[in-house]
C-alpha cells in the first residue's frame, strides 16, 4: 500500500533542490500577495517608513527587536489572510454569507495585528517624536 493509499503521507529524504523549490515557490506566494492585495502594498510603504523612521532615530537594539516583531506579525497576517481569500473565492466563487463572515473575521486578525504595531510604533518613536516637537 502506498501513502496515499493508506492517507499518511510518506517522508521523502532531503534533496537540496526541493528545499530551493520552497523558497521559490515562497517568494512567488509573496510576489502574488504584493501585486494583488492593495493592503499589502500599503503594509509595505509602512514597512519602509519604519525602517527608515528605525534608522534615522538610530533606535536600540530592543527597539528594533519590537518592531521587527509587528512588521512580521502584520505581514504574516496579510498573508494568511490573502491564501485564505484565495481558498475561500475558490471554493465558494458566489457569494455566501458564511464565506463572507470568514473574510471579515480574517480580515479583522489583519486589522488587530496592524493595531497593535500602530501602539509598538508609538512606544518606540513616541520619545524621539517628542524630542523633536520640544
Amino acid at each position: 500500500m502506498t501513502g496515499i493509499e493508506t492517507g499518511k503521507t510518506m517522508s521523502k529524504p532531503f534533496q537540496f533542490m526541493g528545499r530551493i523549490r520552497s523558497f521559490r515557490h515562497a517568494f512567488a506566494g509573496l510576489w502574488t500577495m504584493l501585486r494583488s492585495q492593495h493592503n499589502a502594498r500599503i503594509h509595505a510603504c509602512a514597512t519602509l517608513t519604519v525602517i527608515g523612521a528605525g534608522l534615522l532615530w538610530e533606535v536600540t537594539p530592543a527597539e528594533w527587536c519590537w518592531l521587527i516583531l509587528a512588521i512580521m506579525a502584520v505581514w504574516t497576517a496579510e498573508a494568511i489572510n490573502t491564501a485564505f481569500e484565495f481558498l475561500a473565492d475558490a471554493t465558494s466563487p458566489d457569494n455566501h454569507p458564511l464565506v463572507k463572515n470568514a473574510k471579515d473575521v480574517a480580515a479583522g486578525a489583519v486589522l488587530i495585528s496592524a493595531l497593535g504595531a500602530v501602539v509598538i510604533a508609538l512606544f518606540v518613536f513616541g520619545p524621539h517624536i517628542l524630542d523633536c516637537v520640544r
